[in-house]
Formats: structure tokens, sequence, C-alpha cells
């Protein structure tokens, strides 16, 4: 069943474009902690997936918009693994 994303919420929207692509995946035993796989092209896939998005009024977000969310998502995550599962 495919997942219904808020298109109209960027958060959400780079969210489900980051994971969809596997640029990021939640770790399986703290599901509150996001990780950045480290894959450029899906990282690239997923900036394009949510920059074509259509939100309900017909438009899409703003290049710019897009690309600060994304660079912000990313930042927060964890590089490459659970910093919890390390220790």
């Amino acid at each position: 069943m495919p997942v219904k994303v808020d298109a109209d919420d960027l958060t959400a929207t780079v969210r489900y474009a980051l994971e969809t692509t596997r640029a990021t995946a939640a770790c399986p035993f703290h599901w509150d902690v996001i990780v950045r796989v480290g894959d450029d092209a899906a990282e690239s896939h997923a900036f394009e997936r949510a920059r074509r998005m259509v939100r309900s009024d017909g438009t899409h977000w703003p290049v710019e918009a897009v690309r600060s969310e994304l660079s912000r998502q990313l930042g927060e995550a964890a590089d490459g693994q659970c910093p919890r599962c390390e220790g």
C-alpha cells in the first residue's frame, strides 16, 4: 500500500523523499534516530523527488526551500550508523 504524504508540509515531504530513496533510514533498534546512509545518488534523487511533488494548490515547493530543508534534515541525521548502537 502506498504511503500518503502531506505535500503541503515541506518537512514531511523531504522526510518522505529521503526515506523512499533510501538516503536515510531509521535505526531498527532506536526508531527516533535517523541515519544518513551516505549515498550521494540517493540524496540527489531525494532532492528531485521532493522538488517535483505537487502541493494541494497545484504548485511545487521553491527549489531553495527544498534544498534548505534537505540540508537541515541530512545535517541532523547520524552519519553512517546509530550513535546509540555504537557504544
